[in-house]
């Protein structure tokens, strides 16, 4: 029972990062289909999901269409009750839907001023009063979040829920803009850049896709405040310790060099989305480990 899931760019689509993370982080299979943002692409593709206009849209195993975020939420919540999207106490269930909600529809000013861009990150963006007001409230809504369900975790409600996955892309904004947040609000920020799931969306982020100009912005920059990554680099030819990727298993035709060993993939991306962050991928820290 596959899904099939319509993103946009992965560095740049934070409605795509929120969509794609309710089936990758509760481990609901999924298949992707991605399509350029500001290109014919997207409505091109969406041709085969009417009457949707907008990424991530969802297509169930048995064809029905479902746009919008907090719909496929919902909708994965009912279809695999046991996968953990929403808080199992009724309390703790209703703050999280309370912050999916919020964060859906709100926070305009931090999105204008601070788009995502997995790609950068800088020192400083200068951020008007709006956003600030915009950090004011998620810190306030996150404080009591953790305050009212009484969460032990890193989390808001308890363990990770579809309201974490809905405020990872402003988790990123946090870090890449170097926006002013208190110590509660930063570790919440790292937690996320920490999170496998997230990781993996962004090594392909890194690799998916050329940049995109609407997105740049002239901010002096800074390194990327997740964690460091693996010092993997592409190298030429197909010699390499394994003879089929560790991903798909096919022949190797791609190859990495990590700490003078070499490793083979099937295609470019499988290679160049593990030398982003090689840790990202267990299937590839298996092989490496054995």
């Amino acid at each position: 029972m596959t899904y099939d899931l319509v993103i946009g760019d992965r560095a740049y689509s934070s409605w795509s990062l929120r969509g794609w993370l309710l089936f990758d982080a509760f481990g609901i299979p999924v298949r992707t289909i991605s399509a350029r943002l500001y290109t014919d692409e997207l409505a091109t593709t969406l041709r085969d999901f009417f009457p949707a206009k907008t990424a991530p849209t969802m297509r169930t195993p048995d064809g029905t269409i479902v746009p919008e975020t907090i719909a496929i939420a919902e909708e994965l919540a009912t279809r695999h009750p046991d996968a953990g999207l929403w808080p199992t106490t009724p309390h703790a269930r209703a703050t999280a839907r309370v912050l999916a909600a919020e964060m859906h529809a709100g926070f305009m000013a931090l999105r204008s001023h601070c788009p995502m861009n997995l790609r950068a990150s800088y020192t400083d963006c200068q951020p008007p009063k709006a956003v600030l007001d915009d950090l004011a409230r998620l810190e306030t809504l996150w404080s009591w979040a953790r305050d009212t369900t009484k969460s032990t975790t890193p989390w808001l409600c308890g363990a990770y829920s579809a309201a974490d996955a809905f405020f990872a892309p402003v988790a990123t904004r946090l870090a890449s803009y170097n926006l002013p947040v208190g110590p509660e609000a930063a570790a919440y920020v790292n937690a996320h850049l920490s999170h496998p799931s997230f990781r993996r969306w962004r090594a392909m982020g890194m690799v998916d896709g050329a940049d995109q100009e609407f997105y740049r912005r002239d901010y002096p920059r800074r390194d990327w405040h997740g964690p460091v990554r693996l010092p993997a680099r592409a190298v030429e030819g197909i010699n390499a310790e394994n003879a089929a990727c560790p991903y798909s298993g096919k022949p190797v035709t791609h190859v990495l060099e990590l700490y003078g060993r070499r490793f083979g993939f099937c295609n470019a991306f499988c290679r160049d989305k593990t030398v982003a962050d090689a840790e990202a991928w267990p299937k590839f820290m298996a092989l490496y480990h054995s």
